[in-house]
């Protein structure tokens, strides 16, 4: 039951630059959110960054002193920074977590358009999980991403910079310790990024692998269980599962090592600059304000690299997810309705001449070779084969579900390359070898092949399918649910 798949995915060959372009297009209407959202940030950050220097006017000139009236008067200041500052930062929130949600609902609207007008030579290339999985997870990361990156990719940056600044103009001196710690972990993160993006791209592969059992399980349950293979099936799932497991842990190993190294630097700088700082406020080249200040700023340079490290993680898994997302959304049917194409079938009359057809390019030979046939309108006719000889692929080629490699097929006397899609499919009828129904009533899945079906008209089809004997049987008879996938109707009634 293992579903097939007959081309090679080339997501990975996806530059990042058309990535970037290809999700971003997908902002729209979420601009203003999107732009409010660093906005806000910055004046979090700007408000942050100016408390440091009155806490050090505090400890200088009210502690210190025993000025109360400045410990007061600035102790106010301070609290109505912190108030601009939350309220900064809520809206932030707020903006940011808006501007994902709709760049995640537009992404999913688009990929879905774009799959609809997929042809049969397209949804060939995909598995059902595959796709599930880029509708689902891999949406789901860039959405993460993406929500992150507006909260914390201007934050960061500006608070990292302001910091570095105010400390350098503090003590040039003690600055230098920053410097060297910040190279150190730009070399450290940008080590981990590399290595962890392909590993992420191999755990998304897991999850479609994951995808396929549980919906092949699914929508196979009653055979899984006449065959008594449940065991197997859990075997199945087990190997998926454990697979997932090992190469989640193997992308982890990587990530984890992040924080460590983090908090090494972190309380390193801060026992170098206390250090320091100390014997500077001896020899009197600092004062007990600007070394609580420096502290302060030391705690702001170090949390905004944390954060940065965060977002260098959050993009190396979310790459994998935009590259598989962005492969769908660029995807070009491979059949398309011409310029000036014929909308009227004059008759119905079938005609294939030299008619060869592979559903692989490269494929060394033919699934269809040589194939002349010429059926009159109104003849009945039947193909017979044995199993594989290719028979619903030659009645595929009709209603153009798929192109002739050579030669051609003529419908009414016209070629099907000439015809508009819509028009041809809708006037050829084509009784596919699955059954399928879908959720809703028995009539609104009989209107499937004409969506304005009066109700008599739908009765007069299920008696020529003698099917009206049971439908009318049924408690709500036309209107009666059909579950999904039909479930709830032997494969008879189907």
């Amino acid at each position: 039951m293992d579903e097939e798949i007959k081309q090679k995915k080339t997501y990975e060959s996806i530059p990042l630059g058309e990535c970037l372009r290809t999700i971003g297009s997908q902002v729209k209407q979420f601009t203003p959110a999107s732009i409010a959202t660093p906005a806000c940030m910055i004046l979090e950050v700007l408000m942050e960054m100016m408390i440091p220097l009155l806490m050090a006017d505090i400890i200088d000139d009210g502690v210190l002193a025993g000025n109360m009236d400045v410990i007061l008067g600035t102790g106010g200041r301070m609290l109505i920074l912190a108030i601009i500052g939350l309220a900064a930062g809520v809206g932030g929130g707020v903006f940011a977590a808006r501007a994902a949600a709709g760049l995640a609902m537009n992404l999913r609207s688009c990929m879905y358009r774009n799959i609809q007008t997929f042809s049969f030579s397209n949804i060939d290339k995909y598995s059902t999980s595959g796709l599930v999985t880029r509708l689902t997870t891999d949406i789901t990361n860039i959405q993460n991403s993406y929500q992150m990156m507006l909260r914390m990719a201007m934050r960061a940056p500006m608070s990292l910079i302001i910091a570095m600044t105010m400390a350098v103009i503090i003590s040039p001196k003690l600055s230098s310790v920053y410097l060297i710690a910040v190279l150190f972990l730009a070399l450290f993160l940008s080590f981990i990024m590399r290595k962890v993006t392909g590993r992420f791209r191999e755990v998304f592969e897991k999850y479609d692998d994951l995808n396929a059992s549980v919906q092949e399980n699914v929508s196979a349950i009653r055979v899984v269980k006449a065959y008594v293979r449940e065991e197997y099936e859990k075997k199945k799932f087990g190997k998926a599962v454990d697979a997932l497991y090992h190469m989640f842990i193997r992308a982890e190993s990587l990530i984890i090592s992040n924080m460590p190294v983090m908090q090494a630097t972190i309380y390193t700088c801060i026992l170098l600059i206390s250090w320091f700082g100390a014997n500077a406020i001896v020899q009197d080249e600092l004062t007990t304000g600007e070394l609580m200040s420096l502290l302060a700023y030391c705690m702001n340079i170090l949390m905004s690299l944390m954060i940065l490290s965060v977002i260098f993680v959050m993009i190396s898994m979310s790459m994998a997810s935009a590259q598989r997302v962005t492969e769908i959304i660029r995807e070009e049917s491979a059949l398309k309705s011409p310029e000036d194409a014929v909308t009227e079938v004059p008759s119905g009359s079938v005609d294939m001449e030299h008619v060869n057809f592979g559903y692989n390019k490269t494929a060394e030979e033919y699934v269809l070779k040589d194939i002349d046939l010429h059926v009159k309108a109104g003849e009945m006719i039947g193909i017979i084969g044995g199993t594989g000889s290719a028979k619903s692929s030659l009645m595929n080629l009709i209603p153009r579900l798929y192109d002739v490699s050579e030669g051609s097929v003529k419908v009414g006397g016209v070629d099907v390359r000439k015809y508009d899609l819509a028009s041809l499919r809708d006037q050829v009828s084509m009784v596919l070898q699955q059954n399928n129904l879908f959720s809703g009533t028995i009539l609104s899945n009989l209107r499937w092949g004409k969506e304005d079906a009066t109700l008599e008209e739908c009765r007069k089809a299920c008696r020529m399918a003698q099917a009206d004997e049971f439908i009318e049987r049924m408690p709500d008879g036309y209107e009666t649910r059909i579950e999904q996938g039909g479930t709830n109707v032997s494969g008879g009634q189907k």
